[in-house]
């Protein structure tokens, strides 16, 4: 049997320790070895052993948790999850934490129906194990991350719902879009903080519309869509139902919701849509990828980036099957090669670029389509 992934909870709340130790017990590859009502008992605790991953709230006393984040990457670094509350102090403390070094970051689960509750099993397990893989690629976590090698794409128990449940999928032999514009689709997880806080600035204000589904949690989004706006030349913000892809615009999906693509003319409309995990996700990127596959046929580019499981592979494969273009990211500069893997794995990407020549490959692609 596998052995377990180490977990060591630190929050102020005896309460949130408590529902977090029974969500993430619901998982036989996770084993909670230790709580922390604050950083300083947190660091006792870390004397006695070291978790091969943390799972910090931000918000604690004597110490803030982005202080006690901090001194554990210049001191001794190891893969951390964030819990932090859906609210807008929370979601900025959040994206600070990500730039200190957190692999990930989940929200304060709210427990008020049975279903909520899954899907917070699902976020926080799938979390963990995802910060345990990538920390072991960065150095960090290695026992962790030895246990995950060859685990199966299939991540934690729970339900695994295709893009069936949103919207169906494209018809055999249905007419393929003709006369829209272009239009660039892209998908991330693990690791996509980052990734695109390097793509996003070096694309150029002309650039096709671009949509973006980052898995994240609500209201982290759209402070994410803030941060990226100020780096780059295009303009960046969270979609809104009905908003209307532009050249030299990003839109990025907003958290918990699923986004998909509508053809309006010879442009695009953006639906924003309440429904069950697919993928075991939430906003999905293989909802967003069939939708392009659907709206815009040949004439999209999509793009699938680093991050843990496999969503996004089958919606990226079709894609290609109507004529998109299709890439994934390569595996030395992904944080974790999960979903731009089974990409390639199952032929749905043309081939692999690394980060850096994202841009590239997005310039070329206007060009192509602009001559066309």
């Amino acid at each position: 049997m596998m052995a377990q992934i180490k977990v060591l909870i630190v929050d102020d709340s005896a309460s949130a320790r408590k529902a977090l130790c029974e969500l993430l017990g619901a998982d036989p590859a996770i084993r909670v070895t230790a709580t922390a009502r604050d950083a300083f008992d947190a660091a006792e605790k870390m004397r006695d052993a070291l978790p091969d991953v943390m799972l910090l709230d931000l918000e604690l006393p004597r110490m803030n948790g982005l202080t006690f984040l901090a001194k554990i990457m210049a001191q001794h670094p190891l893969p951390v999850v964030v819990c932090s509350s859906h609210t807008d102090a929370g979601s900025h403390a959040a994206m600070r934490a990500l730039e200190i070094g957190a692999r990930e970051v989940v929200g304060k689960p709210r427990l008020t129906s049975p279903e909520a509750r899954q899907e917070a099993q699902i976020r926080l397990s799938d979390a963990v194990r995802a910060a345990a893989k990538a920390g072991g690629l960065r150095g960090f976590g290695d026992r962790a991350s030895a246990r995950l090698k060859a685990e199966p794409t299939q991540l934690s128990p729970g339900p695994k719902l295709t893009a069936d449940v949103i919207l169906p999928p494209p018809r055999p032999g249905a007419p393929i879009p003709s006369g829209v514009g272009p239009l660039v689709v892209i998908g991330a997880s693990t690791g996509g903080t980052e990734a695109l806080a390097t793509l996003l600035p070096r694309l150029a204000p002309t650039t096709p519309p671009v949509v973006i589904v980052q898995h994240m949690p609500e209201k982290f989004t759209a402070a994410f869509a803030r941060r990226l706006d100020g780096l780059c030349s295009v303009s960046v913000s969270e979609a809104v139902d009905g908003d209307r892809p532009v050249p030299g615009s990003v839109l990025i999906a907003p958290g918990d919701r699923h986004l998909i693509l509508r053809r309006q003319g010879a442009g695009y409309r953006v639906g924003i849509l309440d429904g069950p995990y697919v993928a075991r996700h939430r906003p999905s990127v293989d909802v967003l990828f069939r939708s392009a596959a659907i709206a815009a046929g040949p004439a999209a580019l999509g793009i699938l980036m680093t991050g843990m499981g496999d969503d996004g592979a089958r919606g990226l494969a079709e894609m290609r099957a109507v004529g998109a273009q299709t890439i994934a990211q390569d595996k030395p500069t992904s944080v974790v090669w999960g979903m731009p893997g089974e990409a390639m794995r199952i032929g749905a990407a043309e081939r692999a670029v690394p980060l850096p020549g994202l841009a590239t490959e997005i310039a070329r692609y206007e060009m192509r389509v602009g001559a066309a």
